[in-house]
Order: structure tokens, then sequence, then C-alpha cells
């Protein structure tokens, strides 16, 4: 400023001072001309028009003194000049090599856009996307958020930018105090949080919640973070949920946790999440629960909360909840009579196999009321099974064939009226051998009946198909008008 002051406003700038002599002429409010030559002002601005000619180290030495003159080179532009320039030219970079792919986070990253028969290695190309990451490792937080915001808003790749924030999570965590770990999980928590999930990996999210269950981050991160997670909780592995419980609990994994995760993903809608993704997490929660169902310390209500958080449609089959739950119950053996129903209440006996009830009539650890509803429920199904097969025989099927189901329909209300009278009468407590005996019989004859009417429904098929339209019709006709 002094060689500018007295060398008639004449100075060599460039972009090694360009910074620090542009903040000195905003501070010293150097802007009116002095003897009709150019002030300071003017002539660092004509400087920063010449910002698309720096080197790449250039501009970042220029980045670097603005982050060690804030706020004073955000409040005069220069910060938000060089971080466009930046982001500008990873724009141009990213175009012109291979494209970064966008399909999974979780890949390596990259597709050959152009030469398909290219022999050039996966990792070679994938250097050339992100070998700006290593550059970039000196910019603090503050700077890391603005220049993600800067990113988003020139619609710079999603994919890539999640990459790098990932990348600078795990190198700079190694280097740092325990405060700086915290403001750089925060900041990269909340610029994932804006990105498009899709092309955030879940698997990062999961490495990233393991650190920050260590640090002190602020709570609004964290339920960021666990909203995340929840969103693809479908990518979710069972070693992910398998966290150590907070420090001065008993039970061996953190429960909590995996409900608040289980929970975040149904607030996405379940009209938003298919059949598929249903399926898929209530998979990984049969894994679960058969994980921590061994687990001594485990509450009763803990553990009825892990059955019961997903709906009942997200399961075809809830065999792999009766075994977990049989697990429960044999490790804690010294549940009441009222705990162990509330628990066995949460299975739907309508989507067990028939061999899981089988297991369940000769299962002693199950209350004797809760056996009697498994079979009762199997033996509802049966009659819808003979119902429905009923109803398709009176209109395609012979007079035999339709007085053959309709008296097994007949026996099968019979059966099911007689359970429900032996499961009233009965003194549970004292007749429970007496009452798994004659439900397994029951239940055996449960089988036979399915056996019969698949039988039944593949000849009528068989039938169908050998007729044609017209013989349908006609032979349909008497029956319907009588």
């Amino acid at each position: 400023m002094l060689r500018f002051c007295y060398n008639n406003s004449m100075t060599q700038i460039t972009p090694s001072n360009i910074t620090p002599l542009r903040c000195a002429a905003e501070f010293m409010d150097m802007k009116s001309s002095v003897s009709g030559t150019g002030n300071l002002m003017e002539q660092t601005e004509k400087s920063f028009e010449d910002m698309r000619y720096w080197s790449w180290s250039e501009l970042l030495m220029v980045v670097k003194q603005c982050q060690s003159l804030l706020p004073a080179s955000e409040s005069s532009g220069v910060l938000e000049r060089c971080l466009d320039s930046l982001v500008g030219r990873l724009s141009l970079t990213c175009e012109a090599s291979p494209c970064p792919s966008t399909s999974s986070p979780d890949s390596s990253g990259v597709r050959f856009s152009c030469d398909t028969k290219s022999t050039e290695s996966l990792k070679t190309v994938f250097s050339r996307a992100t070998w700006w990451f290593e550059d970039l490792l000196f910019l603090s937080p503050v700077l890391v958020e603005m220049l993600g915001k800067t990113m988003v808003s020139r619609k710079f790749d999603h994919a890539l930018l999640s990459r790098f924030l990932v990348y600078y999570h795990k190198s700079k965590l190694y280097t740092v105090s325990s405060s700086e770990k915290c403001k750089i999980v925060d900041t990269v928590v909340d610029m994932l949080c804006i990105l498009d999930q899709s092309c955030v990996s879940c698997k990062s999210l999961f490495e990233i919640h393991r650190v920050a269950l260590n640090l002190k981050i602020t709570k609004s991160s964290r339920n960021k973070l666990e909203s995340m997670i929840g969103s693809q909780l479908e990518q979710a592995t069972l070693d992910n949920l398998l966290v150590s419980s907070p420090y001065g609990t008993n039970y061996l994994y953190d429960v909590n946790l995996v409900l608040r995760l289980f929970k975040a993903f149904l607030r996405g809608g379940l009209c938003q999440a298919s059949a598929m993704r249903l399926n898929k997490v209530a998979s990984l929660m049969d894994l679960y629960i058969a994980e921590v169902a061994p687990d001594p310390y485990l509450k009763p209500s803990k553990f009825l909360a892990l059955i019961t958080v997903l709906p009942e449609s997200a399961r075809d089959s809830y065999d792999e909840v009766y075994r977990a739950v049989d697990m429960y119950l044999e490790v804690h053996s010294g549940l009441s009579e009222e705990e162990k129903t509330k628990i066995c209440c949460a299975l739907k006996y309508e989507k067990l196999s028939a061999e899981t009830c089988i297991h369940i009539s000769q299962n002693k650890k199950f209350p004797s009321k809760t056996v009697a509803q498994a079979l009762i429920s199997q033996q509802l199904k049966l009659k819808s099974l003979l119902h429905s097969t009923s109803n398709t025989n009176s209109c395609t099927g012979s007079p035999c064939r339709a007085i053959e189901v309709g008296n097994a329909t007949k026996k099968d209300k019979e059966s099911e009226e007689q359970v429900v009278l032996y499961a009233g009468k009965l003194d549970l407590p004292t007749d429970n051998k007496n009452l798994r005996e004659h439900l397994q019989g029951m239940q055996w004859r449960v089988m036979e009946l399915e056996k019969v009417c698949r039988k039944m429904q593949s000849q009528m098929a068989k039938i169908m198909k050998s007729r044609s339209p017209s013989q349908t019709h006609t032979r349909s006709l008497p029956r319907l008008c009588s």
C-alpha cells in the first residue's frame, strides 16, 4: 500500500498479493482517484478480471489467502469470486473427463462414455474425476460449506460432491482436535443433506454415524444423519445396525437407534415405499431381532417394539419372527404369562406356514391360548381357500366335485367350531398337554386338506384349458339358471 501511495499509484498486483491488497483497500476506503490516476480498488478489480488466466496452483493460493483473511475476504467479495472460479474449472474438467456414475454412489464411480473398448483401467479413469480431492483438503469446514453450496447452485454433479465430502471427512479426522471433528461432521452432514439422496452412499452414512457416536455433534445434525440413513435403509446390512449400546446401559446393542432408523424410513411415507423396499427392510429387521433375541438384558417392551415397528404389510411371512420370539422366550424364561402373551400377540398367525404352526403346537414355551389362536387362524385360512375353490368349481366343475368341496368346507367349519369349543372349555393351566396333542392332530388334518385343495385346483385348471369357450358357456348356463 505504501509503494502504491508513494509511487504514483503504481504497484505490481499478482495472485500472491491481490487478496490482501483488496482487503486493505476496502479497509482504507481507497476508492477515490488521486491526481487523475487509478485508485487501488480499481486496479485490483482489473486484476480480478484476469482470474481466468491464473493457473490452478495460483487459484488455490488465492483461496488459501481468503481463508486466512476471513471475514474481510468474504465481505469484500473476493472469496465468492474465487470459489465461483474454482467450481467453474472443476465443472469443465469433469465434463472433459469420463463422467462419474451417479447410478450407484457405492460403486467405484466411473463409466466409459465414448470408447467402450478402452483398455484404460477403472482406477485411472476414476482418478481423473477425483484428482482435486487432495488439493482441497486445506479448506476449513466453513469454506467447505461455502464451496458445497456454490457447487449445488452451479448444478455440479451431486455424486462427485458427495464423494468429496466423504473423502474430506475421512482425511481430516486424523489430524484435528475433538472440537474440530465435531465441526467437520456437522458441516459434512449438513451438506450431504441438501444433495440428491440417491447420490449419497448408505455405507458412507453409516461410517460417518459411527464416528459421530463418539462426538458431541449437534442434535440437528444427528437427526439429519439418522433421517438420511432411514431414507435408504433397504441398502443397509445387519452389520450396519449392530451398534453397541450407549455407555451406562446393560443391553448389548443400541435398540433405540435401530427403532429411530426404521421410524425414519416410515416417515418417508408408505405410499412412496414400494413393496420390494418394504420386504427388504422387513427382512433386515427379522435378521436384527434374531441377533438381539438372545440378549438376556433386552426388555420385553423393546423386543416387542422391534417386532411391531413395521406394518403388517411389510412381511409376507412371520416364520422368521416366530423363530426370534421362540429364542427370546427360551432365554427369558422368567417372563410372566402376561408378558409372554403380549409378545406372542405380535405374531400374525395367518402369515405363518403350516410347519411353523405344528412347531407352535409342540412348543411348551408358548401360552396355550396362543397355540389355540394359531391353529384357529390356520383353519380360517383353509376355510377361505376351500370357499374360493368351491365357488370356482360351482361354475366350471362337475356336480360331484362341487359336493365334495362343499363337504370339505362343512367339515372344516365343524373342525373350527370344535377347536373353539375345546379351547373355551378346557382348563388351560392343567390340561396343556391334552390341548397340544389335540391341536397337533387337527393341524395334520389341515395340511392334508390343503394338499387336496391344491390337487383339485390343478385338475380344474386342466379341465378349463381343454374346453372351448362355447362349451363352457353352454354347460354353465343350466346351472346358472337353476
